[in-house]
């Protein structure tokens, strides 16, 4: 599989086909959503109760994949790490994003995700060796000030959002999750590493099944039919797209359009829900986008690119690695 990528990658070039391209449309389309569905989920469902449902239905969908390619399984010894790896990646990132959409617009939120390449490079620095060269600083510097910006302006104040730390907070473990997760892609595909996350993570989220069970009774169907979306979509379908296309094309081509994840989110969230951006909040995520900008392409001395700003995370062999998906 890593030969015929490669070679796909070889003959075109490191630019992208059509249908790579296709993919990826409806990659960012999915993910970029995913932040306004969880917005719709909400009314319905208690977070803890939206983040088992969406994820019982992913997990679903991707045993069905794994079945239809004979996906392999990971091997025993590796299990404690995988599963504590989809506690962080998926479980500990999913329930603070679900908890702090509460009160987060689905846009902001989109926004303070954007931030995981900032830990992402500041992990990588402490324990992969990695150096930052000044831009990169400043890269990050920047993203925190858009950050603080976006979340004081939550507050219509300057007072920080406790919500909006929730989010920073699965953020944070989502850029942990990406740098553990470096040593295992030599061994398995992103394909595979992602679909093993998820399953993880669910098995955490079972905890919030007594909620779940309650909540069924009394959500209405629009909520339960936009947390079915999230997990056939954004949290299943789109992983396997978004292999796809890192398949097709270079991971600095490809991870460069995820970028734009953000902008998609505003608007789905205003066309969806009727959530219009604040100014202070598209202030904010410029100089958020701006610093992770210069971090990919400027930031580093050497191993250019563990992050991007994006959403669900997912990467095979990738020297760069989106924002956890949706």
């Amino acid at each position: 599989m890593d030969r015929q990528a490669t070679s796909s990658r070889t003959r075109m070039g490191g630019g992208v086909n059509t249908r790579a391209l296709v993919a990826m449309v409806v990659t960012l389309l999915f993910w970029a959503s995913a932040f306004a569905g969880i917005r719709v989920g909400l009314a319905g469902y208690p977070p803890g109760a939206l983040v088992l449902l969406r994820f019982l239905i992913a997990s679903l969908a991707l045993i069905v994949y794994a079945l239809i390619t004979r996906m392999r399984l990971p091997a025993w010894r590796d299990m404690p790490a995988i599963l504590l790896q989809g506690f962080l990646g998926i479980g500990v990132y999913q329930i603070t994003l679900a908890f702090g959409e509460q009160t987060v617009s689905a846009g902001a939120a989109s926004l303070l995700i954007a931030s995981v390449p900032c830990f992402t490079a500041l992990l990588a620095t402490l324990f992969l060796g990695e150096r930052l060269t000044r831009w990169g600083w400043i890269g990050i510097v920047g993203s925190f000030a858009g950050v603080a910006v976006i979340s004081a302006g939550l507050q219509g104040g300057l007072h920080f959002s406790l919500d909006a730390l929730l989010i920073l907070v699965g953020a944070c473990s989502e850029a942990i999750y990406f740098i553990w997760q470096k040593r295992y892609m030599r061994k398995y595909s992103g394909i595979e590493l992602a679909i093993y996350a998820i399953w993880s993570a669910t098995l955490f989220m079972l905890v919030f099944a007594p909620q779940l069970w309650h909540a069924l009774s009394h959500a209405p169907m629009n909520a339960t039919l936009t947390i079915v979306y999230l997990g056939l979509f954004p949290a299943a379908l789109a992983y396997v797209t978004w292999s796809f296309v890192l398949s097709q094309a270079s991971a600095s081509i490809t991870t460069s359009f995820l970028n734009i994840s953000p902008i998609l989110s505003f608007v789905i969230a205003w066309l969806w829900i009727g959530e219009a951006p604040s100014l202070v909040s598209i202030i904010g995520g410029l100089v958020v986008v701006l610093g992770v900008l210069l971090i990919n392409t400027k930031g580093r001395r050497r191993a250019p690119g563990l992050a991007v700003a994006a959403q669900e995370v997912e990467m095979p062999h990738s020297s760069k690695i989106k924002v956890g998906g949706q």
